[in-house]
């Protein structure tokens, strides 16, 4: 375990294995890097791995005054600057991704490679009119019962009822025990992030690979509109949205292919 200061607060993050080519591991909203254990071991003995705890969550701090996840992207770029990392494959579950995105768009120079865990699946899209209004809802009820309208949010867009009731009690304790005050401001952050999307997006320079589970769908379309230096999508079977904890193996599988996939098309790294 190692720590960094950034942006007033202390983010707690890990370095497994060796290798030329970090693969630097985001997670989601409200979530951890333990989630990320079985791809840990998984690819430690072929690449250098890097995982942290986004400020808010996990070991990490909970000082910063302004929350946003333009900051949570400022700590991301600060923590490659402070390791000076080279040859960086990024790696980003659900909201990790978009934290991601914006890392890419500040400090393009060490990325090799863009990788999608379960997001961008309307990429660059806003809400269909007729979910306005329940997100207006969302946001007024986490005013009034945080912990409460987590665990509905959790339950209704990111589980199923095929989730296994051990992922659904882990998802739904984490959801309902988040910082609130990070929580609060950044969930607004979260329904609006298809701008974020829309403006950077043509400017990564980078393929986008996407491994989406296929509990909800991917719309294609969306990111050929809107990633001009193409995309892959592979789609795996499950019930929820945490493919690293419902199907690791396979997660794992995937991930070594689109990995595979990025060196190959690289024939020089520092």
């Amino acid at each position: 375990m190692a720590k960094l200061k950034s942006n007033d607060v202390t983010i707690d993050y890990n370095i497994y294995g060796k290798g030329s080519v970090n693969l630097l591991f985001v997670h989601g909203s409200y979530i951890d890097q333990t989630y990320w254990t079985e791809q840990v071991k998984y690819f430690e003995n072929d690449y250098s791995i890097i995982t942290l705890d986004l400020a808010g969550h996990g070991k990490s701090g909970r000082e910063r005054k302004n929350w946003s996840i333009e900051r949570f992207a400022d700590d991301v770029v600060n923590l490659i600057k402070e390791l000076d990392l080279k040859n960086v494959i990024l790696v980003g579950h659900s909201l990790g991704s978009d934290v991601n995105l914006i890392a890419a768009s500040k400090f393009p120079e060490p990325i090799i490679g863009f990788v999608i865990v379960d997001n961008f699946k309307n990429a660059a899209t806003p809400l269909p009119a007729e979910f306005e209004n329940q997100v207006d809802t969302i946001l007024e009820n986490l005013k009034k019962d945080f912990a409460g309208t987590n665990e509905q949010y959790a339950r209704m867009a990111l589980l199923t009822e095929k989730s296994s009731p051990e992922i659904t009690n882990k998802i739904v304790a984490a959801y309902r025990n988040t910082y609130e005050p990070m929580g609060q401001a950044t969930m607004p952050e979260v329904f609006e992030l298809y701008k974020t999307e829309k403006r950077l997006l043509p400017d990564l320079n980078l393929k986008i690979y996407l491994v989406n589970v296929n509990y909800m769908p991917t719309n294609e379309q969306a990111l050929k509109d809107h990633a001009p230096h193409g995309f892959e999508l592979k789609e795996i079977d499950g019930t929820c949205h945490f493919p690293m904890l419902e199907n690791p193996e396979i997660l794992n599988e995937s991930l070594s292919v689109v990995f595979q996939e990025i060196l190959g098309d690289i024939t020089n790294l520092d």
